[in-house]
């Protein structure tokens, strides 16, 4: 496992054991990013992230390296959470990130008093969760941690579909790449939903 492109491309980055802790692999990692920059390399610059159930942090990593301003990476592993610190002292990333060890959706209410609001939101709780992603999707459709051009993109099994909508958040897009797919999800207004 690596990092794909931008500051801290091709350095590697260190995996954890075990079926929960499943990396986005760099081929989807890759295709991942190639859809949020389609064709400008600068698009993330200045970009605040959310990576819930983080795992090794390798999605917001790769953000930081694509410019993002800051990640904050959510994952209630201590485990996890050491591989994630351990990947980025690894790379020499000091600042412009926040590890926060914690359940989900008590995170959240933590995140929400540091005014956080992220402008992309990566989810990817283990498959065997199934139940963690329309909580999660319901949550940040009710929280203010996303806003009117946030994209929250949620990785899944491909035989397993997390659901078109919850609350504010509709589903936009829906992209395959073997046995994983990626679901991108956007706030939409009253005015916009179409019976």
């Amino acid at each position: 496992m690596r990092v794909i492109a931008g500051k801290y491309r091709s350095r590697p980055l260190r995996s954890l054991r075990g079926m929960d802790i499943r990396p986005t692999s760099d081929r989807l990692r890759e295709t991942l990013f190639n859809v949020l920059t389609t064709g400008n390399p600068h698009a993330l610059e200045g970009s605040v992230w959310l990576d819930l159930f983080a795992g090794t942090g390798a999605v917001g990593i790769e953000a930081l390296s694509r410019g993002a301003k800051e990640v904050h990476f959510v994952e209630s592993s201590h485990a996890a959470e050491e591989a994630i610190r351990q990947n980025l002292h690894s790379l020499g990333i000091a600042h412009g990130f926040h590890v926060l060890l914690d359940e989900l959706p008590r995170a959240f209410w933590r995140l929400e008093r540091q005014r956080v609001a992220a402008d992309v939101v990566f989810i990817d709780p283990p498959y065997r969760m199934k139940d963690a992603y329309a909580n999660t999707l319901r949550a940040l459709a009710d929280s203010s941690l996303i806003w009117a051009m946030s994209i929250v993109i949620a990785e899944h099994e491909k035989k397993f579909d997390p659901g078109e909508e919850f609350g504010s958040l509709r589903r936009f897009r829906l992209l395959v790449q073997g046995s994983t797919a990626l679901s991108f999800y956007r706030m939409v207004n009253a005015g916009d939903v179409r019976v």
